[in-house]
Order: C-alpha cells, then sequence, then structure tokens
C-alpha cells in the first residue's frame, strides 16, 4: 500500500548508468524502512516548529544520536527531510505530510507498512509469485484479517488507522467527483470507522447513511461519525459480506475493498448487494485503476501488497467490466478523481 520503493527510483539522476539506476531500485527497501523509522519516532512533528539539531532529535526521541543521523542523512539524500547545516535537519514538503496533525498524513500509513509484522511478509515474495497465494497465510499461519482482528489487535489498530489516513487523500476528490444528491441511503460497505460515509453524509445533510462491516471494525466508529456531526443519521449493520448483506440503500459504496480478492469472492459481496439493491441503485467501486502499458501508477505497486497479502489484484477497466458482467451488473461510467482513485460505478445488469 505504497509507493515508497520508487522514491529510490526517482532518486536515480538518469545520467547514472544502468546499473547503478537498478541499484537505487534495489535499494529502496532500506528508504522505505528508513521512512518508517521517521514516522515511528515522530521526527516531522519534532521538526514542525522548525529545524533541529540531531542531538536534539536523537534526546526527544531516545534514540543513539549517531545513527539517527544516519537514517535522517540517508533520508534527507532522496528529498525526505534536508540537512540545512551540519547535523541540522528541517523537513521538507514531502516529509510535512509525516506530520500527525497535517491534512493528508502519511504518518499512519507509512507506520502500517513498516511495522515487523507486515514487513516480514515482503520477504516471500518469490513464494506468491510461484503459488500465486497470499505470502501472508505463510508467514503468519492465517489469513490477514483474522491476524489483524482476532491474533494481532494491536497490529489491526494501526491498520485501521492507517486506512482511515490513507482515506483522507481520497474523501475529498470522491466528494468533488461524483453528485451524491437525490440519495436517500447511502450505505458504506466494508467502511471501517465510517470515515468515507461520514463526510458524503455531512456533504449531503439530506441522506442517511448505514454502515456494514465486522463487529470488531464497528467499535471504533462512533468518535468517528460523530466527529462529522452524523452519528444519528447512521445505522451500523454488523455481518460478513460473504455470507449477506442486510442492507437496502440507494447507493452502495466499496472504497478499497474489491481489489482485496480475487473474482470468485468478489462475485459473491456484489451477488449479495445484487440481491438488495433497487433497480435503480447504484454500486460505486472507489479504487485505483490500472492503466494499460508502461505509464507509472501507484496501482502498478500497490498491487503487489494485493498479492502478498490478502490475495487480491488491482484491475484494469476491462477487469472491472468482466468482474461485474459475471457478478450481475453492468459498468456504468468510470469517474477518475483528482486523486489516486477512481469512482467504478455500476448498475444493475
Amino acid at each position: 500500500m505504497s509507493n515508497q520503493p520508487t522514491l529510490a527510483a526517482a532518486a536515480a539522476p538518469q545520467q547514472l548508468p544502468p546499473d547503478a539506476q537498478l541499484l537505487q531500485l534495489v535499494s529502496g527497501a532500506f528508504v522505505s524502512q528508513a521512512v518508517y523509522v521517521a514516522a515511528k519516532l515522530g521526527i516531522a512533528d519534532l521538526l514542525a516548529d522548525g529545524p533541529q539539531d540531531v542531538k536534539t532529535l536523537a534526546y526527544e526521541t531516545g534514540m543513539d544520536e549517531r545513527s539517527l543521523y544516519r537514517v535522517l542523512r540517508s533520508l534527507a539524500s532522496v528529498g525526505a527531510f534536508t540537512e540545512i547545516e551540519d547535523k541540522t535537519f528541517a523537513n521538507t514538503p514531502m516529509t510535512e505530510t509525516l506530520k500527525s496533525d497535517h491534512p493528508a498524513s502519511t504518518r499512519d500509513l507509512t507506520i502500517w507498512m513498516g511495522e515487523e509484522p507486515h514487513w516480514r511478509v515482503y520477504g516471500e515474495l518469490l513464494y506468491s509469485v510461484r503459488t500465486g497465494k497470499p505470502a501472508w497465510d505463510k508467514v503468519h499461519k492465517e489469513p490477514v484479517f483474522p491476524y489483524l482482528f482476532e491474533t494481532n489487535k494491536e497490529l489491526g489498530v494501526i491498520f485501521n488507522r492507517a486506512m482511515t489516513s490513507y482515506s483522507h487523500q481520497s474523501i475529498n476528490s470522491v466528494l468533488a467527483a461524483y453528485n451524491f444528491s437525490g440519495a436517500n441511503i447511502i450505505a458504506d460497505i466494508a467502511g471501517g470507522y465510517g470515515h468515507l460515509l461520514g463526510a458524503v453524509l455531512k456533504a449531503n445533510p439530506e441522506a442517511r447513511g448505514v454502515l456494514f462491516d465486522l463487529g470488531a471494525v464497528l467499535t471504533g466508529a462512533p468518535d468517528m461519525l460523530e466527529s462529522y456531526g452524523v452519528r444519528e443519521r447512521v445505522e451500523m449493520v454488523e455481518g460478513d459480506f460473504f455470507c449477506e448483506i442486510p442492507v437496502k440503500a440507494d447507493i452502495y459504496m466499496l472504497k478499497h475493498i474489491i481489489h482485496d480478492w480475487y473474482d470468485d469472492n468478489c462475485e459473491k459481496i456484489l451477488r449479495n448487494i445484487g440481491k438488495e439493491i433497487a433497480e435503480d441503485g447504484k454500486v460505486l467501486i472507489i479504487e485505483t485503476v490500472v492503466p494499460e502499458g508502461n505509464e507509472p501508477h501507484f496501482s502498478k505497486i500497490i498491487d503487489l501488497e494485493m498479492l502478498l497479502a490478502p490475495g487480491g489484484v488491482e484491475r484494469t477497466a476491462a477487469e472491472f467490466e468482466t468482474l461485474l458482467s459475471n457478478s450481475g451488473f453492468k459498468l456504468n461510467r468510470i469517474i477518475p478523481t483528482a486523486g489516486q482513485m477512481s469512482i467504478v460505478e455500476a448498475v444493475k445488469a
């Protein structure tokens, strides 16, 4: 769920020979972990009021001064932080987003990407390529979501915070791109804490909402919905979307859900929605749409996360059309947004 490996690639000047450029790519693992360390320690927050020398930063974080300097120096070399004078660092526009209170904060997502149980899975990419199965299951002896919400609930909290943070980067662009007016009931399927639903309902005060998710997740939703001032307009429904989705709505939103699964499981989710949706209802799949060819795109990097962890896939427009057709729906249109996401709008076939 991160494009950090491309950070090292972007730092490779074009004049470098091909072997040096490739080594920049290989070193992306070090860069990713260095960003994680900075996020975990809250370095960007410590620099919010201005530059600090590494001695002060080491004291405030309880780290070894020389080692912390080496990490920050490496990050400054790729544009994350800047060493403005000897052993004194400041934020850059990139690391401003690592601050906890930044409106598009990347801190929680970065921490999720770098936590040891998650990071360990990356080393098993070859296993997933060989078998087509999630490496997460091999490493942790169970699928990712039971692990997060039952076995390692502390990591599950980190994951939910990361997904909420990730939503910050897409919600405004979704609201700007799609007209929700006229919908009486808007459902967010597997909507987590209700971040997206809260924003949509706040912008559409005549509508009511339904938040559908696992019970363990919904416990964190009331505070989020209250922060948007919409708690009284939302019904929370607990359930497993592979079994049934007992929700009647005009619009069903699925943000960052369909990419978690291969087509057989996605068809179960969509068919369960199809049993409830009105004839004129709409399904909005809010995800990246993979462009064809060699065009650089975040979806082509995060697709490896889908391969490794849940056992899912980022899809092209043609793949979305096939999936929807096989699930009893028709692709109506794909609406690009100003961010990374697109809105794949479907109606009953």
